[in-house]
């Protein structure tokens, strides 16, 4: 028998498009004859609808769905697919197991994910532990609830995604009823190195549980923020069967294990730089096409943050023309305008940046002539149209407007903070004109270490659509870069590698740096995780680094006492950071991740207790 698991990139309720994934999916799996496939979690919907998961009519939609479109497709096949569905008035999160074109059972999820980026409460309740009920719609009746499947030679039952990772999971019990196989469908949002994580829960529980266990996650930036890597795995009995590759840009993909022709494959091994690039480049794609958006605005100062960003839009169409060919790509971001403009050259992805992508280097009187030739010498490289002004005569006349009211000239030494931001902020109306010409989308530069103390304009550059690296540490980037120039190929980035990070909007002579502004990155990253991530008290983060021992170059507690600070005093900053993509295995998206209070007494009684300690 074949056994297959399919990858489906979905949007929230676009229903057409869901349901032809499905179809073609269906369709490529019966060409293989595939007698049982498993879909992702929540497949017809889309797993992000958010709060329409509250109304009567999503759930309805999607059930009829199945019934009129996907059904009749599934004769000569069996699957599972996911799906919310309403009983008694209670919203469950459920798969619906076919077998030849009819609908024999509808199974709930039996626990919801409540951590993290989840909030499945809000929308589903949990199903008991054992309840079978009768479904009743439009006259049928259906089977709901707890139930094992007869599917010579195999017994299947279900775990949906969250009910894995349970310590009472339903596996147990799914085992003593002697299943032999275990579908989950899955929704599990990609983080850096947790692929290797869900790698060896399937293979250990298929071992734990002397089964065949089939895991389909979700595939792309379905609706803004999550990303899903779309990784089907198949272990039988200890041993990894089948697994797909990560982060396609295909809409769907199939992986097919054979049981008749057994062989296992070798454990996937992470690694971080090429899964950062490979998911934000899909997340980017998929943004642009999914927004009906033309391209891509930068203003790119010849900083590490937006050479990221530039880098990383590059790479997005180097990935997809490689992955789905010149026509697919330029069909799939709804760009066909400009294909007749675009010959088969080795320059292809420099041709296709020229129509995409549009940068601009926003000097002032503190910019260096190393930036700008780092920021040149980039958009060069990567093909984007690259634009050069001065934005002297914008702040002028600002400065010189609240001189004139204030009966004061403004200076360094009395309004440092203002003369900065007003740098910053002159340069984001200019940059919005060039993204409402384009109907493009605006990329912020703002990074992770930035948000959590507040190191970042608003309204400047924190100013734009969406925050492709929000939820990256800085040390990570700064690794990053040096690795893309390497790896990647990327030449002109020597000139970024040379430079020590600056916002630049000091005088020269001053010689600002990011790290003397705040404390050294890797310093503020180990505070980050422990406070933010951990979630230690500032006492516990002191305690915590001096028993590391570690050498960061400046005294702890004062370093502690400013990341404090600055965070508690700057979450309505991070209240209003562009969408953010998550990355890692914890960001501070308030809408994601974390939530912190707006308001609050800024640790006062925390940091005097630290103060006190000797």
């Amino acid at each position: 028998m074949k056994i297959a698991g399919a990858t489906l990139n979905q949007t929230p309720i676009d229903w057409k498009g869901n349901v032809q994934n499905i179809l073609d999916a269906l369709k490529a799996a019966k060409e293989e004859n595939v007698a049982l496939l498993c879909f992702p979690e929540l497949t017809i919907s889309g797993y992000g609808c958010e709060d329409l998961f509250l109304s009567e009519w999503l759930w309805e939609k999607s059930f009829n769905y199945l019934l009129t479109d996907i059904l009749p497709a599934t004769l000569g096949i069996s699957c599972a697919i996911g799906l919310p569905i309403k009983y008694e008035g209670k919203m469950y999160n459920c798969a619906a197991f076919i077998k030849d074109g009819k609908l024999d059972y509808i199974i709930p999820k039996q626990h919801m994910a409540i951590d993290g980026v989840h909030y499945e409460f809000r929308w589903f309740t949990p199903w008991p532990v054992s309840k079978q009920v009768k479904f009743k719609w439009n006259g049928e009746s259906f089977l709901m609830g707890d139930h094992v499947i007869d599917f010579h030679p195999y017994k299947i039952g279900f775990e949906i995604c969250e009910d894995a990772w349970r310590k009472e999971r339903p596996a147990y019990r799914l085992i003593e009823r002697g299943v032999n196989l275990i579908l989950n469908p899955s929704a599990s949002h990609f983080a850096i190195a947790k692929s290797v994580i869900r790698q060896d829960l399937v293979i250990n529980s298929s071992k734990q549980f002397n089964c065949t266990y089939v895991f389909a996650n979700l595939l792309g930036n379905e609706a803004g923020r999550m990303v899903y890597d779309g990784e089907i795995i198949i272990a039988k009995e200890g041993k990894l069967k089948v697994k797909n590759d990560l982060l396609s840009f295909k809409h769907f993909n199939l992986c097919v294990y054979d049981d008749e022709h057994d062989s296992s494959v070798s454990n996937y091994q992470t690694d971080a730089n090429e899964e950062f690039r490979k998911a934000v480049s899909l997340a980017l794609f998929d943004y642009l096409r999914k927004s009906y958006s033309n391209g891509f605005i930068l203003s790119l100062s010849g900083g590490a943050d937006s050479s990221t960003c530039a880098v990383l839009v590059a790479e997005m169409i180097k990935i997809g023309v490689n992955e789905l060919g010149v026509d697919k790509f330029l069909q799939k971001i709804n760009q066909t305008k400009f294909r007749n403009e675009i010959q088969s050259t080795e320059q292809i992805v420099q041709q296709i940046a020229n129509k995409l992508f549009v940068t601009a280097y926003q000097r002032t009187k503190n910019s260096s002539r190393e930036t700008f030739e780092s920021a040149r010498q980039l958009a060069e490289e990567i093909g984007a149209v690259f634009y050069d002004w001065s934005i002297d005569d914008e702040v002028a006349s600002y400065t010189e407007k609240i001189a004139q009211s204030i009966g004061r000239e403004l200076n360094w030494k009395t309004d440092d903070i203002t003369l900065q931001n007003i740098q910053a902020r002159a340069r984001s109306p200019i940059i919005w004109m060039l993204a409402n010409i384009n109907n493009a989308l605006l990329l912020t530069t703002s990074n992770r270490s930035e948000g959590d103390v507040g190191y970042t304009t608003m309204d400047g550059d924190t100013s734009g659509s969406i925050a492709p690296i929000a939820a990256i540490d800085k040390p990570f980037i700064v690794q990053w870069l040096k690795w893309a120039e390497q790896a990647l190929g990327y030449e002109s980035l020597s000139y970024v590698n040379g430079l020590q990070p600056s916002a630049e909007l000091r005088p020269q002579e001053n010689t600002q740096t990011d790290e003397t502004d705040l404390m050294p990155y890797p310093l503020l990253l180990a505070i980050e995780k422990l406070a933010i991530r951990d979630r230690m008290s500032p006492v516990e983060v002191y305690f915590s680094l001096q028993q590391e021992g570690k050498a960061y170059g400046v005294a702890l507690k004062p370093a502690i006492i400013k990341f404090f600070k600055l965070w508690s005093r700057n979450q309505w900053k991070r209240e209003r950071i562009a969408p953010s993509f998550h990355l890692d295995d914890f960001n501070v998206d308030p809408k994601t991740w974390c939530r912190f209070p707006i308001l609050s007494s800024g640790f006062k009684e925390e940091l005097s207790e630290l103060e006190k300690i000797n």
